[in-house]
């Protein structure tokens, strides 16, 4: 395809009234259009176990404080996941854990890192809380996953930020797409890794 084109479309970042972090971008074809909405599954655990699941897609200007207030049902002491595509390619990623953070001191480093953690294709976190089974998952697709045994207190968070349930939408997930980054945020990444005690 010719390069202005495409130029275009990497820099095309809304979709009607949906915006896009800087993350990630469909398809040329637009196969799936980014819209936002969330819908619900149920994920299998183990053989005889499952887990109730939400998969949020979230317009840029809401994202980061919906993931903030849906942290906050996770309770005072939670583990955390830092995910990392940048050393793997997009097919594959690397997980660092930290295990027992106060949750407002995790936020509190988080909030410095929020220009990484929006526009970076290539990093995101999970925060779980082990005791509860509960986990909130903000992934390198800018989507937001959560898992709990019960989503009543989710699903009521994310409709105050006029998030609708659509069990029928598509995520950019759901086709082909394509993954941003930059070199800086490689460093960020590092940075907020150790931050984190993750080394």
């Amino acid at each position: 395809m010719p390069s202005l084109e495409m130029e275009s479309h990497l820099t095309t970042n809304s979709y009607g009234n949906f915006k896009l972090t800087d993350a990630v971008r469909p398809s040329f074809d637009l196969t799936v259009i980014p819209q936002q909405g969330y819908r619900k599954t149920v994920l299998q655990i183990e053989s005889r176990r499952t887990m109730p699941q939400i998969i949020a897609s979230i317009s840029s200007e809401n994202l980061f404080d919906a993931f903030f207030d849906l942290l906050d049902l996770l309770g005072g002491s939670v583990d955390a996941v830092l995910e990392t595509s940048h050393w793997h390619g997009s097919n594959k990623h690397a997980d660092c854990c930290r295990e027992q953070m106060d949750l407002p001191i995790l936020k509190s480093f988080l909030c410095s890192y929020e220009e990484l953690l929006l526009n970076d294709g290539c990093t995101g976190i999970a925060v779980l809380n082990p005791e509860t089974e509960t986990e909130v998952q903000f992934d390198e697709h800018k989507l937001i996953f959560v898992y709990a045994h019960s989503l009543r207190s989710f699903e009521r968070i994310l409709k105050r930020y006029g998030i609708a349930y659509n069990n029928q939408l598509q995520f950019l997930t759901d086709a082909e797409h394509i993954h941003t980054t930059r070199d800086e945020y490689m460093q960020r990444f590092c940075e907020l890794r150790t931050a984190l005690g993750m080394e």
